[in-house]
């Protein structure tokens, strides 16, 4: 049996913090604004995750009202969720993620960001996409005013 989620995130562009995408930090003269590392890519997959098991969203499973998340390392996030698919007996089968963003390029960064998400969910690279798109200098995310991800996440039941 196959289940699929769909996750979405945007985060805005500010001064005065690191820039953590898909749990690597990128050399950038800004960062994402958020609770916690605000990292997009693994928020994404958080929500696509959490969609394939028809339960909450990140927003619900991790307030940013809750003090205990003020900038959280998005990897244990991540962690934490994938236990949870784990728990429901399901694995990872693919997942297809978009980074979009007009700078800084994402590219060189891809490999690694794909070596330390097969560790959390315990998956061969293979079973990982990422991608980098522009949005053409349109937008906000254009504009450079902010980054956002879009990952679409197969889960399949584990064998037994």
């Amino acid at each position: 049996m196959y289940r699929v989620g769909l996750g979405y995130d945007i985060h805005k562009l500010t001064m005065g913090r690191d820039l953590i995408i898909g749990g690597v930090k990128i050399t950038h003269e800004k960062g994402l604004f958020g609770h916690s590392d605000a990292d997009v890519l693994i928020h994404a997959i958080i929500d696509g995750m959490l969609g394939a098991l028809a339960l909450c969203d990140i927003g619900t499973l991790f307030p940013d009202t809750d003090p205990l998340y003020k900038d959280a390392d998005s990897t244990l996030l991540l962690k934490h969720v994938y236990d949870l698919v784990i728990q429901r007996g399901y694995v990872i089968n693919n997942l297809d993620c978009n980074i979009i963003a007009q700078k800084p390029k994402m590219m060189p960064y891809i490999p690694k960001m794909k070596e330390g998400l097969c560790k959390i969910l315990q998956t061969d690279l293979e079973n990982i996409s990422i991608k980098a798109k522009t949005n053409e200098k349109m937008d906000a995310v254009g504009q450079e005013l902010a980054i956002e991800a879009h990952a679409v996440v197969m889960l399949k039941k584990a064998d037994k």
